[in-house]
């Protein structure tokens, strides 16, 4: 037993020579950090599984500045000019192999693809599908009715309720769902209809837990996805799951029927007129990755815009006369020339964005300088929006949910250069969110109809920044898993 202890003792001390004499000789040995980043990636990791990463970052950032080194072979930069060019299209800074660990997936799709070409002819196929004219053409009628029962829903279930009270992010989660199902799949899950979660609901809850573990500890997730308890099981074979409901997008994208299209029936067709083909694995996995991307992110950015807004009671109530003042057959094109709706929008893209975390770069070859520090190639270059959205040097008092500053200059301070430059809630260049018009549409036509129709309802006594405080997974979502409203 002595012996085991020894040669415990020696493998240590030698760990730290060899971490000590990496971390000296390093060419990231001058880039701004504490030495435990130089010797270890275990803190980053520990903030990862624990949601914490974008807390763990930030206050690395404020103590060492724009630039920091967040582990051995990995660096943060908050710089808005350095964000710029690391996500500036055709830049050689490539997506990290950290994606391919994080989508479990065998086949990459357009989340994770890392050459540039593939992934532009890739989107290509996306583009008419996912623009806004044709999403507004195509989809709005989909959205709307879909965003009608749903505020139908959360009135009924505050009035209906015995404290008055309504869960909004269990709603907002049951239309972005359904939206998201209807569009990629062709069928909606019936969330709205059933007022309950299936078996789909909580693989999406647990796969960006599921793929965050697993893309910083692939032990754990290979040992995970081993376990006879299914709710561990289901959270790292996540990608299996989503396989199985993405062959309905493959089946339903070349049906006849209206009732079962979806966003690949013209997709398919296009691209077997050109050199890319979109086959059926590529469906698939598209199909899986998008509903993961549009499900969650709207349904939490929604629960932190009514948040916002029923924390400041003045804001409430001129938004509210902003979107009763609407004929009826008010449409997206109307929402989207409302000054404050718009403000409150983006303001709360900008505090609670639903992915405000790292993306990380791969350095190309040759090396980059940074804020006069090289870093060499292969290194991990990463950036989040959560601290650029933070930072005074952008925004005034940074901490503040001030819609204003997103007002029109003739009607208030207006926003700088600045300002729209570090705005990148949807991600920068080439790689900007493919949804990102899909997105704003629910978040005009749900937050619009939820305060014509739930004029005066006000934060439950259950909700704190205790409870609505973002945990991080990739994604956010506030700790306490639920946001109840009630009406006066």
């Amino acid at each position: 037993m002595g012996r085991i202890w020894i040669y415990t003792g020696i493998a240590l001390v030698l760990w730290i020579l060899q971490s000590l004499y990496k971390a000296y000789t390093s060419p990231l040995r001058t880039v701004p950090g504490p030495l435990y980043t130089a010797l270890t990636r275990l803190p980053l990791k520990l903030s990862i599984i624990t949601g914490r990463r974008i807390y763990f970052i930030d206050a690395l950032h404020k103590t060492h500045g724009p630039i920091v080194r967040i582990s051995p072979d990995e660096v943060s930069i908050s710089s808005t000019a350095e964000f710029k060019e690391i996500h500036r299209a055709g830049s050689p800074f490539l997506k990290s192999e950290w994606y391919s660990k994080f989508t479990m997936s065998s086949r990459p799709g357009v989340f994770d693809m890392r050459d540039p070409k593939v992934h532009a002819a890739r989107r290509k196929l996306f583009a008419r599908a996912f623009s806004k004219t044709e999403l507004r053409r195509e989809w709005e009628g989909v959205v709307r009715e879909k965003v009608k029962l749903t505020v139908e829903k959360i009135r009924g279930e505050m009035l209906g309720s015995s404290d008055g009270r309504c869960d909004v992010l269990k709603w907002w989660t049951f239309l972005a769902t359904d939206v998201s199902g209807h569009l990629m799949f062709g069928e909606s899950f019936d969330m709205l209809s059933v007022g309950m979660k299936n078996e789909y609901i909580h693989i999406l809850e647990s796969t960006m837990k599921g793929s965050g573990i697993n893309a910083e500890l692939p032990l754990v997730g290979f040992i995970g996805r081993h376990l006879p308890i299914p709710s561990i099981k289901a959270m790292f074979r996540a990608s299996d799951y989503l396989t199985e409901y993405g062959r309905r997008a493959v089946t339903n994208s070349r049906a006849a029927s209206d009732s079962t299209r979806n966003i690949f029936s013209g997709m398919i067709y296009e691209s077997e007129k050109g050199s890319e083909t979109l086959t059926d694995l590529d469906v698939i996995t598209e199909a899986g990755n998008l509903i993961v991307a549009g499900s969650d992110t709207t349904a939490v950015t929604l629960t932190y815009l009514v948040y916002a807004i029923l924390s400041n009671p003045r804001l409430q109530r001129e938004i509210e006369d902003e979107v009763l003042a609407l004929a009826e057959d008010y449409d997206d094109a109307t929402l989207e020339q409302l000054p404050l709706l718009n403000a409150a929008i983006k303001e709360t893209l900008r505090l609670y964005g639903a992915a405000p975390g790292s993306l990380p770069r791969s350095v190309p070859e040759g090396g980059a300088t940074f804020l006069g520090y090289y870093i060499p190639q292969g290194t991990t270059v990463s950036t989040q929006s959560y601290t650029i959205h933070r930072d005074a040097n952008n925004f005034s008092d940074p901490e503040a949910f001030d819609a204003s500053r997103w007002r029109p200059k003739d009607e208030g301070e207006g926003v700088s250069s600045q300002a729209q430059a570090a705005f990148s809630p949807f991600g920068a260049g080439a790689r900007t969110c493919l949804g990102i018009h899909l997105a704003y549409m629910e978040l005009r036509l749900a937050a619009a109809e939820f305060f014509r129709e739930c004029k005066g309802v006000t934060l439950a006594p259950s909700v704190s920044w205790a409870t609505m405080k973002p945990e991080n997974y990739f994604l956010i979502a506030p700790r306490g898993h639920q946001c109840e409203v009630m009406q006066r």
